[in-house]
């Protein structure tokens, strides 16, 4: 199953493959999402876009687009808690956010560390723990300004390359960095990072600029290369074309992680660690795919 996300009116005006900016000019993102739990041969998408135990969200305000995935750790399953509802519940708190303007576009951990603040104060109890990406897209300054925790990220590509991308925060081999609530006797025992810990980078966009935003699910699963290819299909800006190609990258993910024969980059990273691993990554897969166009309200 595959969900467009739109927003008021958005022309896409754009070329793929990059214009000359104007700066009189707004931008915003026409942004299209696929995904699949791994528990499932099929897409679901279940209620506040959750993958799995992946979880984001899109959401605009007139000062900028904002998008946001979460990998829900399912360790967490084995004490009798869904690690979908931690991830699920911190991608929502942080779209309610944005949609009520509280945030600032150039500072997305500001927007990380409130959401998870508010999760901290819960009334109800909540338990688990997940990463986090965050990319905004500042309409009038034409950057935009990211911050990721753990192992999630996105690639910025323009004219067929890889202009801009996320780095990868990892404790050790499939630890990466992680938001974390845990009961009392076990603090100081799970492992929690800081919203502060993610690695936060600011980038010029061009009109035609593709964004990818992925839980780990399609990182471990396809290298850049693939990814480009896939890209390559995308030949028009209109939102047939992006839901499309989403669905296209989702779905080759998805297959390869479960052919066993395959040398996925996972097999390769654990092999690099000193593990003898072959196969594809079994995972939830979260895809947000974007185009930088002209706004239009």
């Amino acid at each position: 199953m595959f969900t467009v996300l739109s927003y008021g009116r958005l022309v896409a005006r754009a070329v793929l493959g990059g214009l000359s900016q104007t700066d009189s000019r707004d931008y915003s993102l026409v942004t299209a999402s696929c995904g699949f739990g791994k528990d499932f041969r099929k897409g679901i998408l279940k209620k506040g876009m959750c993958y799995g135990d992946d979880a984001c969200f899109v959401a605009r305000h007139r000062t900028a687009d904002v998008l946001g995935v979460a990998d829900g750790v399912g360790g967490w399953r084995d004490y009798g808690v869904d690690p979908s509802q931690f991830s699920g519940t911190l991608m929502r708190t942080c779209e309610r956010l944005v949609k009520e303007g509280r945030f600032v576009p150039s500072n997305p951990v500001g927007i990380l560390t409130a959401g998870y603040c508010e999760l901290l104060q819960n009334k109800v109890p909540l338990l688990g723990s997940s990463t986090a990406c965050i990319v905004v897209l500042d309409r009038s300054s034409h950057r935009l300004h990211t911050a990721n925790l753990g192992d999630s990220g996105f690639l910025v590509v323009r004219g067929g390359e890889v202009v801009h991308r996320s780095d990868e925060q990892q404790h050790y081999f499939n630890t990466p960095f992680q938001l974390s609530i845990a009961p009392p006797e076990a603090e100081g025992v799970v492992l929690s990072d800081s919203p502060e810990a993610a690695d936060s980078t600011s980038f010029d966009v061009q009109l035609g600029d593709i964004i990818l935003t992925a839980t780990d699910g399609l990182f471990d699963n396809m290298p850049d290369y693939m990814i480009l290819q896939e890209l390559k299909k995308l030949k028009n800006s209109n939102y047939e074309s992006i839901q499309q190609t989403a669905r296209s990258i989702a779905e080759q993910a998805h297959e390869l992680a479960y052919d066993p024969t395959y040398m996925s980059p996972f097999a390769q990273f654990a092999c690099d660690n000193g593990l003898n691993v072959r196969g594809g990554k079994p995972d939830d897969i979260t895809v947000l795919l974007s185009i930088v166009a002209e706004y239009t309200d």
